[in-house]
C-alpha cells in the first residue's frame, strides 16, 4: 500500500507573519467551513485533488478544517511514544451511524425473532463465531476455503496446517471473551487471549502470551516494498504501562467526557493495533477485544455479526484509516468512521439476513396451511420451522393438543414417513426431530403434490 502524502503543518501554512497570519484565520473562518467536505471527513490526501473553496488555496482550506476539527475534538488517553495524545471528532456521518447502531445492534424483537429463543439462538451464534474466526485469519494471510473450515469446527476435527490452526485458535478466542462479558479487563487477561489467539502458529512459542521487550527485534508495520515501513509501534518498555491504560480506558476509565460505548470499543482495537505489543497476532487480539467491549457494553447482537468479514472485502481502506490518523497528527477520527460503516453495514447484513429467513419460515408456514396434513400436524411443522433444534415426544404432542398419546404417535409417525421428521430412540422413548433443510422438503413435496 502506498502511503498517504502528510498533510501541511499549520505553523507552516500561518507562516512567520504575526498580521499575516490574523488576516489569513479572519479569511478562513470567514469561508465557514466545516469539519467534513461534501458529508466526508477527508484528508489532506484526498482534499490536495479536489476543487477548494472560491479565494482560498488547498492550504488555506485545510487550516480550515484543522480550526473546525480541533474546536470540536475530543482527547483521548492513548499516546504516540512522545506523549502526544491521539483524538477524535465526532461528525454528522458518525453521529448518524452511532444511532444506527444503537437501535440495531442491542437487537429488536422483530428481527431478532430468530435468535432470541435458546433453541434457536446457540446454532446462529455458533455459525456467526465460525464466520468471524474465519475472516479474522483470513485478514492476517490464512487460506483455508470457508466449507473446509466449518466443517473442521463443527466436527472437531484437528486443524492439519497453520490456516487452519488460526482458525480454531480465533473461534476459541471468541468464545473465551464471552465468559468475560461483564468482567473487567486486566493485562493478564489480555495475555491469556494472545495465548490462545496464537497458539501452535509462531516461530517462536514462547512469544505467545508475552509483550515484546527491551531488546527484542521490535515488529514493525511493512509497507509495499522490503524498505518501506508503515508504522513503528513504541518501544518495548513502554508497553507494560501503556496495557495498564489501555484496560483502564476499557473498564470505562481514562477519560472524565462523556465516550460514547460504540466508540469507546473503537479505540481499544486501534489502541492494540498502534502499541502492537507482540511479536505476531495483533490485529486478531484486537478484534475480539473489540467484541469483548461490544458485548460488555449491552450490545449482545455483536455476537451475530462478522465484522472481519466486511473488513477482508475491503482491507486496504482498514489499513488506510489507520495511517490517516497517524499522519493527520494522530486524529483518530478516521478509524472511527470507518469502523463505524463496517459496524453498520454488518447490523444491515445481519437484519437482511433475518428478515429473509423469517420470510421464508412464514412462505413455508402459508404452504403448509394449504397442504393435506392435519392442524396438529401444521402446528408442529411450524413450531419446527422455526426452531430447527425442537424435539418432540408422543406424549409431548399430546399434551400440546390434548389427545390422546396413540393419536399423537400417528401423527408423528405419519411425519416421518413423509421424511419431514427423524426419530431415535432415547432410554426408553423415542424422540422425533425436523430433518435437515425442513422447509427445503415441505416445498419439494407440495411441488410434487
Amino acid at each position: 500500500m502506498k502511503p498517504p502524502v502528510a498533510p501541511p503543518l499549520v505553523e507552516e501554512i500561518l507562516g512567520p507573519d504575526q498580521g499575516g497570519q490574523v488576516d489569513l484565520v479572519r479569511r478562513v473562518l470567514n469561508a465557514a467551513i466545516r469539519t467534513t467536505v461534501d458529508g466526508k471527513y477527508r484528508h489532506w490526501d484526498t482534499l490536495r485533488q479536489l476543487t477548494p473553496p472560491p479565494g482560498l488555496t488547498h492550504e488555506e482550506w485545510w487550516l480550515g478544517l484543522k480550526i473546525a476539527r480541533s474546536s470540536a475534538s475530543q482527547r483521548l488517553p492513548l499516546t504516540d511514544a512522545g506523549g502526544t495524545p491521539f483524538w477524535y471528532t465526532v461528525p454528522n456521518p458518525a453521529q448518524e451511524m452511532l444511532v444506527r447502531i444503537d437501535k440495531g445492534a442491542p437487537g429488536d424483537i422483530g428481527v431478532a425473532e430468530l435468535v432470541t429463543t435458546p433453541d434457536t439462538q446457540r446454532r446462529y451464534l455458533v455459525s456467526s463465531l465460525i464466520e468471524e474466526a474465519i475472516t479474522s485469519s483470513q485478514l492476517e494471510g490464512a487460506s483455508t476455503t470457508h466449507r473446509v473450515a466449518k466443517d473442521m469446527i463443527k466436527s472437531g476435527r484437528r486443524p492439519r496446517d497453520l490456516s487452519e490452526r488460526m482458525i480454531v485458535n480465533n473461534y476459541a478466542a471468541m468464545n473465551l471473551v464471552r465468559e468475560w462479558v461483564g468482567e473487567d479487563l486486566t493485562p493478564e487477561r489480555i495475555l491469556e487471549l494472545h495465548t490462545v489467539v496464537t497458539g501452535d502458529t509462531l516461530r517462536d512459542p514462547a512469544s505467545a502470551g508475552r509483550v515484546q521487550r527491551p531488546g527484542d527485534d521490535r515488529i514493525v508495520v511493512g509497507g509495499p516494498t522490503s524498505d518501506a515501513i508503515l508504522h513503528v509501534p513504541p518501544p518495548a518498555e513502554q508497553l507494560p504501562k501503556r496495557m495498564e491504560s489501555l484496560c483502564e480506558w476499557a473498564n470505562g476509565g481514562g477519560s472524565q467526557d462523556f465516550v460514547h460505548p460504540v466508540v469507546r470499543a473503537i479505540v481499544i482495537h486501534l489502541w492494540l493495533a498502534y502499541d502492537h505489543p507482540f511479536e505476531d497476532g495483533n490485529g486478531r487480539t484486537a478484534r475480539v477485544l473489540f467484541y469483548w467491549s461490544m458485548l460488555s457494553q449491552g450490545y449482545w447482537l455483536t455476537e451475530f455479526l462478522s465484522v472481519s468479514r466486511i473488513l477482508l472485502k475491503a482491507r486496504s481502506k482498514y489499513a488506510r484509516s489507520f495511517l490517516f490518523t497517524e499522519t493527520d497528527g494522530l486524529d483518530a477520527t478516521y478509524f472511527l468512521l470507518y469502523q463505524l460503516s463496517v459496524i453498520t453495514r454488518a447490523i444491515d447484513d445481519l437484519h437482511a439476513y433475518m428478515r429473509r429467513k423469517m420470510r421464508e419460515v412464514r412462505s413455508t408456514e402459508a404452504l403448509l396451511q394449504s397442504s393435506e396434513l392435519g392442524y396438529r400436524q401444521i402446528a408442529l411443522l411450524g413450531r419446527a420451522l422455526r426452531h430447527p433444534d425442537s424435539e418432540f415426544t408422543a406424549k409431548s404432542h399430546a399434551a400440546s393438543h390434548r389427545v390422546t398419546v396413540e393419536s399423537a404417535r400417528l401423527d408423528l409417525q405419519d411425519l416421518v414417513g413423509r421424511g419431514l421428521l427423524t426419530r431415535r430412540r432415547i432410554g426408553r422413548e423415542m424422540v422425533y426431530r425436523p430433518v435437515p433443510g425442513l422447509a427445503g422438503r415441505i416445498e419439494a413435496g407440495q411441488d410434487q403434490g
